[in-house]
C-alpha cells in the first residue's frame, strides 16, 4: 500500500490520542512508517469480536443461573480464552477443563486445583468458589 493510501476512516480511535502505525511503501519504493486514525473495515471486525465476546460472556452467565455450567465457564469466557487455552494454562488436558465445567464436578474439585484456575483468572478463590454471577 501507498503512503497516501493509508486508510485515515474515523474508527472507535478517532476520539482519541492513540494513532496506529502501518507500514506504507513512500514515492521511492522504499518501506515507511505511516499513523492510521483508523480504517473502518478494521473497527467494523472489532465491534464484530466485542459483540460476540459479549453474547458468549452472557451464554456463560445463563448457563451458570441454570445449573448447566460452573464459574470456570464464564471466566474462561470474560478471559476471552477457549478451552485448548484455558487448559494449557492450568496444566490440564482438554477434556479435564471441559469436565471442570460441569457443576457438580466443580464442587468436588480441590482448593489446589480451584486456585490454578483463579491465579489465570486473576481473581481470588474466594470470588471463584462462592461466585453467584451478576
Amino acid at each position: 500500500m501507498k503512503k497516501e493510501e493509508v486508510p485515515q476512516d474515523n474508527s472507535f480511535l478517532t476520539n482519541s490520542v492513540i494513532r496506529e502505525l502501518c507500514y506504507a511503501t513512500d514515492e521511492e519504493g522504499n518501506y515507511t512508517t505511516v499513523q492510521s486514525k483508523g480504517w473502518k473495515t478494521k473497527d467494523e471486525a472489532l465491534q464484530e469480536s466485542i459483540e460476540l465476546i459479549s453474547e458468549r460472556t452472557d451464554e456463560a452467565l445463563r448457563k451458570f443461573h441454570a445449573g448447566e455450567a460452573s464459574p470456570v465457564l464464564y471466566f474462561m469466557e470474560c478471559a476471552r480464552m477457549d478451552v485448548p487455552l484455558l487448559a494449557a494454562y492450568v496444566n490440564k488436558w482438554k477434556w479435564t477443563v471441559k469436565r471442570h465445567f460441569k457443576p457438580s464436578v466443580f464442587k468436588g474439585l480441590s482448593d489446589k486445583v480451584l486456585q490454578q484456575y483463579a491465579d489465570v483468572f486473576d481473581i481470588t478463590l474466594d470470588e471463584l468458589k462462592n461466585f453467584r454471577g451478576k
